[in-house]
């Protein structure tokens, strides 16, 4: 029987303003990649974040991730989730080393009595191989600033998967200004999710997806078929 990590039906968004997104009909199976795709103040980001128990849906839409129903349950989805990629949200610190950050971060998800001493690059290597994969991983003094923008976001993710999540979102993968980076991040996220952690990555389109050798076909949530619906 399968398995789906993120089911909708209605799910919708209203603000003063109009409808931010929906309604949504939609599913994505469990260890799988989806992704998202509709121009700007579309809705991505907000959706990103409904996702991941972070953003409340408005009525009468139904929403079940990682087998729990939202908004009930989203203080559980939001410890077994992880979300990246959103402005502000988990932007890292440009002047300090990697070995700072990655230091940083396993603090935080250690008991408060634990000790976290200074990663190793050994450490650093471990924490970040399945995020990176073949792509070089940078040394613990290298400092942020100096990362590629695809490093950039791979640390984060590799920082994000650090306390185990079942589901991940990346926001806006257009933030890669390089093809060659957003092609690689792809392939990146198709390998995460082909370790079956469920991945949602959005985009602003999904020209030249052609291009990337999928484990497994991605599923895809068009969100200007929803803005067509609305306008007609």
């Amino acid at each position: 029987m399968t398995q789906f990590a993120i089911e909708t039906r209605d799910l919708q968004l209203r603000s003063k303003r109009g409808m931010v997104y929906g309604p949504l009909d939609w599913s994505l199976e469990l260890g799988r990649l989806g992704i998202v795709s509709g121009p700007p103040d579309s809705g991505k980001s907000t959706l990103m974040l409904t996702f991941t128990g972070r953003m409340k849906p408005s009525e009468p839409s139904q929403l079940r991730v990682l087998d729990r129903w939202l908004p009930g349950d989203a203080r559980w989805v939001q410890h077994h989730s992880s979300v990246m990629g959103v402005g502000g949200l988990d932007d890292l610190d440009d002047v300090v080393t990697v070995r700072a950050t990655v230091r940083e971060r396993l603090a935080w998800l250690a008991p408060w009595y634990h000790i976290v001493r200074i990663p190793s690059d050994e450490q650093i290597q471990q924490l970040c191989e399945l995020a990176f994969g073949d792509v070089p991983i940078p040394t613990g003094r290298t400092r942020v600033y100096k990362l590629s923008e695809s490093s950039n976001l791979l640390l984060r993710i590799a920082l994000a998967l650090a306390s185990n999540p079942e589901l991940i979102a990346v926001d806006s993968i257009d933030q890669l200004h390089d093809i060659g980076e957003r092609d690689l991040l792809w392939s990146r996220l198709d390998a995460i999710a082909a370790t079956g952690i469920t991945v949602v990555a959005s985009t602003t389109g999904t020209q030249g997806l052609e291009r990337i050798a999928w484990s497994a076909p991605p599923a895809h949530l068009d969100l200007t078929m929803t803005d067509a619906a609305k306008e007609s």
